[in-house]
This record gives C-alpha cells, structure tokens and sequence, in this order.
C-alpha cells in the first residue's frame, strides 16, 4: 500500500473502532483516486468514494476521517435523490451544511477551510435551502458527482446518476442506514443528534400541511356518550357519537417576517381543515404588539379568512399573544406562524402550540413544524 492509502485505511479502521454508526457505511463506498482535474478534494457518486492524492496527503488521519464520514452520510441520507427542482450550488451548500455540524458534534476534525455554519444544527437540507442566499460566496466542500449539471472533464469522472440508478441506490442507503443505526445502538454507540436523525430519515416525510392536518385531526375530541333512549324506543342503552367543539387560536407574526402569500396560505389550509371538524377559531395577530382590532372570532360554521391586511412590521414578541390568551377560556390548541426569531414567554402555557416556522429559527417550547 501506498502511504496515502495507508492513511486511508487506517482512517476507516478508526472510524469502525470509534464510530462504528460512521465506519459502517464508509465501509459501503470502495475508495478511488481520481484526477484533480474534476476532484479537487473528495467526491462520490453515491456509489465510490473518490479522492485527489495531494489533498488526502496534506490532511492528517484525524481529518480524513472526517473526509470519508463527511462522504458517507451524503449517501446515507440520500442527497442524491432530493435536490428535485433545487438550485445545484445552494443545494449542494446546503447538503454540507446539513452534514458538517453532525461530524463536530461527533467528535471528528475537520480539514482546513471548511466552513461549519452556526445556527443549524438539527436541521435538514430542505430546511437550511431557502436560507442560503443565492449570492453566498462559500464552496462546496466536495464534488456531488452523482449529479448531472456538470460537464464531464476527465476519464475516471463518474456519469451522474439515472432516474432509476436513483431509486435503487436509496432504498440500498435506507437499508444500510438502518443497519449501521441498529449495530450502533446496540453497541451504545450512536449519539443523540444522530439517533434523532435516522428516526426522521426512517420516517415517512410529510409536508407541513400534513403534519398540521395530523395534529390539528387529533385534537378532535370526539366521544360516546350513553343516554337513556325514549320508552317508544325500547329499554336497550345504545351508545351514540357526542362531538365536542374545538377552539382553536391561530396568531400571526406581523413583523414582516412572513409574507401575506404565506398567510394567506396557511389561513386556507386551517380553513379547510375547520370544515372536517367542529371548531371555533380565534384569530390573533401581534409584533411586538396586539394588533388593536383582535382578537377576531370565527363560529364552526363560518369561513376562516383574514379580515384585513394586518399593520406591522416592528419587533417581535410572543408575549402578548400567550398574555391575551391566558384571559380566554383554555383553548385545545394554539398555532402559531412566525420565524420563531422573537421574546419567548419562560413559562411554557397548559396547552398545545404548534409554532409554523419559516426560516431556521429554533422555539423554546411546543411543536415545531418547518414552514419551508
């Protein structure tokens, strides 16, 4: 063995050793030198690991195992297959910005100049895109040959992948990920933040609209209830469906965060999912301040809609929202739009919230449910 492969294998023997949820599926991509000319650092096709020599050369064990990992979990989390109509360079930022923060938090070094942005932590590719501006000066820490927007430069370059290459590679991934999880576990060595993120990719993915039909349904209450019929009806007791009725409080940020297209959004999804159930809603809209004219009452048989356009654009402050509510009656659920960047109330309320974010913006408390 050459000494840049030496130190390769030594890598991924340390991963096995010391990461065995990493070294598994490194351990699924055979390792390829290839031609500076299109792999200036590393690169995979989501089915080789490939790697430029000089750089592998000029990094220390340490970092290249963080090289070899950083390549695995673009495969394993199936990079590959979700860029959909997706601008290539942002998407590809994004992918890296997804995996970066895991390998710190793991505990792995990274190679010289790579950029590990703060703030995203826990967050997935599709979440971190639209938070990348088009103009971002950062590169890609590696080549993505497993996409087709770049020109073939060299021999030994990988053919990007094939619509069918695509869904068969990530079932393939899926079942590799699930395995190295399995393995890891049981031998008390997977994280939290990366045991967080094989339960969400195992998971089948739902949009925001389906995740808030989700909540929104099982907070319907209905129940049976046993009345003593009519002596014309007989004596048997027959248990007949009692609906109770929901009240729902909907806020929206008005700080200019979320853009009325948005709003006006999300009101016809609630509005539609209030015509499958029997609730009230009361409509809330705040900055750093109540809007004067709420709150705005809608019976279950009227349409939700905006009364008006909301007057906003300072501050933001949660607070008086849940300082508003505490003189209502107790609602079943509180959902609220907003970028999440503002002033918290401490103390989480007695009831649900479901917090529509937009951005990536954590919330203190509650059910977060990406707006994006």
């Amino acid at each position: 063995m050459t000494d840049i492969e030496n130190k390769l294998a030594t890598a991924r023997t340390k991963l096995i050793l010391d990461k065995p949820f990493l070294g598994a599926l490194v351990l699924r991509l055979p390792m390829r030198a290839a031609e500076p000319k299109w792999c200036a650092t590393s690169a995979t096709d989501a089915k080789h690991f490939y790697y430029n020599p000089e750089y592998i050369e000029a990094l220390n064990v340490d970092q290249v195992q963080f090289v070899l990992a950083h390549e695995a979990l673009h495969c394993a989390l199936s990079h590959f297959s979700r860029r959909q109509h997706r601008n290539k360079f942002r998407w590809d930022l994004a992918c890296d910005y997804a995996i970066n923060p895991l390998l710190l938090e793991e505990g792995l070094a990274p190679p010289p100049n790579v950029w590990i942005p703060e703030g995203v932590e826990g967050m997935t590719a599709e979440e971190i895109y639209p938070t990348i501006e088009e103009s971002d000066s950062d590169e890609p820490m590696d080549n993505h040959a497993y996409d087709g927007d770049e020109q073939k430069q060299s021999s030994d370059q990988p053919s990007p992948l094939t619509d069918t290459e695509r869904k068969n590679l990530e079932t393939q991934w899926q079942q590799r990920l699930a395995g190295a999880a399995q393995q890891a576990q049981q031998a008390g060595k997977l994280n939290g933040a990366m045991a967080r993120l094989v339960d969400h990719l195992l998971q089948p993915q739902l949009p925001w609209r389906m995740l808030l039909a989700r909540y929104m349904t099982m907070m319907a209450r209905d129940d049976y209830t046993y009345m003593r019929p009519s002596r014309r009806e007989g004596s048997a007791i027959f248990p007949s469906l009692r609906s109770s009725q929901l009240e729902i409080i909907v806020a929206l940020d008005t700080s200019g965060s979320v853009s009325d297209q948005e709003i006006s959004e999300c009101i016809a999804e609630i509005n539609s999912l209030k015509g499958q159930m029997r609730a009230r809603i009361t409509l809330l809209a705040c900055d750093s301040k109540l809007a004067t004219d709420a709150p705005w009452i809608y019976e279950p048989w009227e349409d939700f809609c905006a009364p008006c356009k909301f007057q906003g654009g300072g501050g933001t402050s949660f607070k008086p929202i849940f300082e508003c509510v505490e003189q209502m009656q107790t609602p079943d659920l509180l959902v609220y739009f907003t970028d999440a960047k503002g002033e918290f109330p401490k103390q989480e309320p007695n009831y649900p919230v479901i917090w529509l974010v937009k951005g990536k913006a954590k919330v203190a408390w509650g059910q977060r449910i990406q707006l994006n």
